[in-house]
């Protein structure tokens, strides 16, 4: 059986769901821990208990710091595929709490490889982010560029499970995809990030907080185009990607191994004060704006090279940021309740 971790989280919510349509049986595993409004995490989940196919789904709360607790669900579901979404999210908070970082993000992280690996599992896809690329100022940025200064804590643990998902495929010989996410956004997303934020603000007349005087550019990725690259990656067969391992070793000089990175992004990095110019025309209110210097673990820019995604799963259109933005005010105006944390 598939197993989508953080389940009840923003990707994997969106992530299940397309299984479930797709007629695929999936367990779910989330600790619905209180980073944020634990009644929109319940209310994601009652969302999949409405799906025609929600008996294929079977939900389980259990934390990944506990070892114990993931083997046994290993064991319990007979998981053969792991698509790894939980995980601590936040750059900026993690200035203030690292420790949830580390036991989330790192020692939840090798419990979920070392039960794949014990478990025989078929591939381990799991979630990585644009934020490894840190101080890097190539753009746009290709999976071959360096990642060596995360700029934030979140970005260095998202690039450790890089680095741990290459040691596990290099001695276990266990496949595993980590796909680096750029500024996902949309409908039941978390309420700390910023377009939940900007838009709770302009509705009700509240100032908001533009860093960087604006001038900060993000690749804002539409969660229905994250959710189909996920798919298409999953769908490849085990011949096609000992293909891809062996045509990737070649062009490298390397020996074949079962390990890949991808950037999944719009490749249409956008302004941030252009952004805000986007959602105050959906809202048909103007903003009020408090300018101020960036904050530390911001990046300047983020932009993605997609050529060795598309590559692979073939070219898709992506969600203009417009089209974007109207579904996500169209479905925030029927669940405002949801954004204080």
């Amino acid at each position: 059986m598939l197993l989508i971790t953080g389940a009840a989280g923003f990707i994997g919510f969106h992530t299940v769901r397309r299984f479930l349509r797709e007629g695929i049986p999936v367990a779910g595993l989330d600790n619905l821990n209180d980073y944020y409004n634990v009644d929109l995490k319940k209310a994601r989940l009652r969302e999949l208990e409405k799906e025609p196919n929600s008996s294929l789904f079977h939900f389980e709360k259990t934390d990944l710091a506990d070892r114990e607790g993931v083997a046994r669900l290993f064991d319990q579901y007979s998981i053969d595929r792991v698509i790894h979404l939980a995980a601590q999210a936040g750059v900026r908070y993690s200035l203030t709490h690292p420790h949830a970082y580390v036991e989330s993000n790192l020692t939840g992280f090798v419990n979920i490889m070392d039960a794949c690996r014990l478990a025989g599992c078929d591939h381990l896809f799991y979630a990585s982010s644009s934020s490894v690329y840190g101080a890097n100022r190539k753009t746009p940025y290709s999976v071959s560029d360096r990642t060596d200064h995360p700029v934030s804590l979140y970005a260095a643990t998202k690039r450790a499970n890089e680095l741990l998902a290459w040691s596990y495929s290099h001695l276990y010989h266990l496949p595993t995809t980590g796909l680096r996410f750029f500024t996902v956004y949309g409908p039941w997303g978390r309420p700390d990030m910023a377009l939940f934020k900007f838009t709770d603000a302009i509705r009700n007349d509240r100032t908001i907080d533009v860093y960087n005087y604006g001038k900060m550019r993000r690749d804002f990725t539409y969660i229905d185009d994250i959710v189909e690259g996920i798919w298409r990656l999953n769908r490849i067969n085990k011949p096609r990607w000992e293909s891809w391992y062996q045509e990737e070793a070649k062009k490298n000089g390397e020996d074949p191994l079962p390990f890949a990175l991808f950037n999944l992004g719009s490749q249409s990095p956008v302004e941030l004060s252009e952004m805000i110019r986007t959602l105050e025309r959906v809202l048909g209110k103007e903003a009020k704006k408090n300018m101020l210097p960036i904050q530390p673990g911001d990046m300047l820019e983020t932009y993605a090279d997609t050529s060795d995604l598309v590559r692979i799963i073939g070219p898709f259109v992506h969600t203009s940021l417009n089209s974007g933005i109207q579904q996500f005010v169209d479905w925030e105006q029927n669940h405002f309740q949801y954004f204080s944390n």
